[in-house]
């Protein structure tokens, strides 16, 4: 045990625990609000903010109330420095207050007592008050599964004993006499602080907090012939933290930082849209973390609670693009199957065939197209222009975080006038089922007006040991489980792959 520790615990047992330390300490610091703020956001619904206050502190012991603070914080996580004096003022306890106000814990509060309700004389139309018990709000709490916000239910009106009748759903506006005690408005943190230096001092705070997040999302524009597009990536920033944040600092982490994710708790809130798209601001500046990204936005923002900000990060013009035709008669079947000894043996297993010939669309991330840094996960749309010059949509991929240098593929849908056919034209087996031999058919028919490349892949998912016998087209090895058969097909003509695979085990 450190020295404070134990300085703590002697002042604890001298004291007489907490609750006595509590009553003690009458006195009051105060805590001023942020003088700066600092954000580092996540792409995993979470982020560090990092404060400047100037406080307070009285000498001695004292209680600050800390306000300003989201409703989505994890109060585990705070670290307080007093950069003035850092050996002066020292944080004893912490209490994270999060009771706010909400009219069915209101109504709890004065069930069996008397409450007013103010009615409309229907003949003079002035107001008048009755005087009444409270028998019941008219709400249920339910399950809240491990949430710190109530969840409540409006199961019917309000009960109430007026005039020594009972009255369900009472008329008149309901007055109750006061704010009970303890029922806070926003959340806040209570510190039990011991201080050395009385007078103002400047401190940081750091903790983290849930649902404050971003992600990235991209538009990309073709050309006309598919060879060259336009790209700009945008960065989406999302603030349901329940507090708002003025002239920040920005930073923005893209990677796969592990997270204990039950520490962070807090409902979802619906947000309204603000773009912001100022041509003349600068870029983020892109840096190293450890081992993931770090994007720091050159200027100070505002980020309101509730809020969606949209904020350019990078664009790239003309960059090299390849349309790719890629069908896979079997598409992603053959995986529930892949090396299944149930399966292996089965003839009847692989014989479906998928029509559809997907269309890719292609680029490298490199400094050559205009781009060159590393590209956050994010949703791709892809644009491009009709014969009346009118940009029409035409697919949206989802791509991983993307290195630099790195080759970015886009499924962008299925291609109308291309045309695959796969069907099994034999199946043997020898050695007692411990060999067997297929023989796979594959037909690809163009109906566009210009010849077409098709990528073909199939799967040798039976076993892992494999050899294709024969084949009447040339192949590659992609990898353990997928071949290629590059076939070029003429405007309107058909193109037949056939190869024999033997399996043996």
């Amino acid at each position: 045990m450190n020295a404070s520790r134990i300085a703590i615990a002697c002042l604890l047992v001298v004291l007489g625990g907490p609750d006595r330390i509590f009553a003690q300490a009458s006195r009051q610091s105060a805590a001023g609000e942020r003088t700066s703020v600092d954000l580092t956001i996540y792409n995993q619904n979470l982020s560090l903010i990092r404060e400047e206050r100037m406080m307070q502190f009285a000498k001695g012991l004292s209680r600050l109330t800390l306000s300003d603070i989201p409703s989505t914080i994890d109060a585990t996580s705070v670290h307080f420095l007093s950069v003035a004096e850092p050996t002066a003022v020292r944080v004893l306890e912490q209490n994270y207050q999060y009771d706010l106000v909400h009219q069915a814990k209101l109504l709890e509060k004065f069930v069996g007592r008397e409450v007013e309700f103010v009615r409309i004389n229907p003949e003079t139309k002035k107001e008048y008050v009755v005087r009444g018990t409270l028998l019941a709000t008219g709400y249920q709490l339910l399950p809240g599964y491990g949430s710190s916000t109530p969840n409540y239910q409006n199961t019917g009106g309000l009960i109430a004993e007026i005039g020594g009748k009972i009255e369900i759903g009472p008329k008149g506006r309901l007055v109750l006499p006061s704010l009970p005690e303890g029922y806070i408005l926003k959340p806040q943190l209570e510190w039990l602080v011991t201080n050395s230096r009385e007078g103002q001092h400047k401190t940081e705070i750091s903790y983290l907090a849930g649902q404050l997040s971003w992600n990235c999302n991209y538009v990309a524009l073709l050309n006309k012939d598919d060879t060259k597009l336009d790209l700009t990536g945008w960065v989406t920033l999302t603030n349901n933290s329940g507090t708002a944040f003025r002239n920040a600092g920005l930073k923005l982490v893209a990677g796969d930082v592990n997270i204990v994710r039950e520490q962070f708790v807090g409902g979802m809130k619906m947000s309204r849209a603000q773009v912001v798209a100022d041509e003349s601001a600068p870029q983020f500046k892109q840096t190293e973390l450890f081992e993931y990204k770090l994007y720091s936005l050159q200027r100070r923002t505002d980020l309101s609670n509730n809020e969606t900000k949209q904020i350019e990060l990078t664009s790239g013009r003309n960059i090299a693009s390849k349309k790719i035709f890629i069908y896979d008669g079997l598409a992603e079947q053959w995986r529930s199957w892949y090396r299944n000894y149930s399966y292996r043996s089965q003839g009847s297993f692989g014989q479906q065939s998928n029509s559809k010939v997907g269309v890719f669309m292609t680029f490298r991330n490199d400094q050559a197209s205009g781009l060159g840094i590393p590209l956050p996960k994010g949703t791709v749309r892809v644009y491009k222009r009709d014969d009346d010059n009118k940009e029409q949509f035409i697919g949206e991929d989802k791509i991983d975080h993307t290195a630099k240098d790195e080759e970015v593929r886009l499924y962008l849908g299925n291609a109308f006038d291309l045309i695959g056919e796969r069907v099994q034209k034999d199946f043997k087996s020898f050695s007692l089922g411990r060999v067997v031999e297929e023989t796979i058919e594959i037909k690809i028919r163009n109906h566009k007006d210009e010849a077409a490349e098709v990528q073909v892949y199939e799967h040798p998912w039976r076993w892992s040991q494999w050899e294709i016998i024969r084949s009447n087209v040339e192949w590659s090895k992609v990898d353990q489980s997928t071949l290629k058969f590059p076939v070029k097909i003429g405007k309107d003509q058909e193109k037949t792959v056939v190869y024999t695979i033997r399996y043996s085990w």
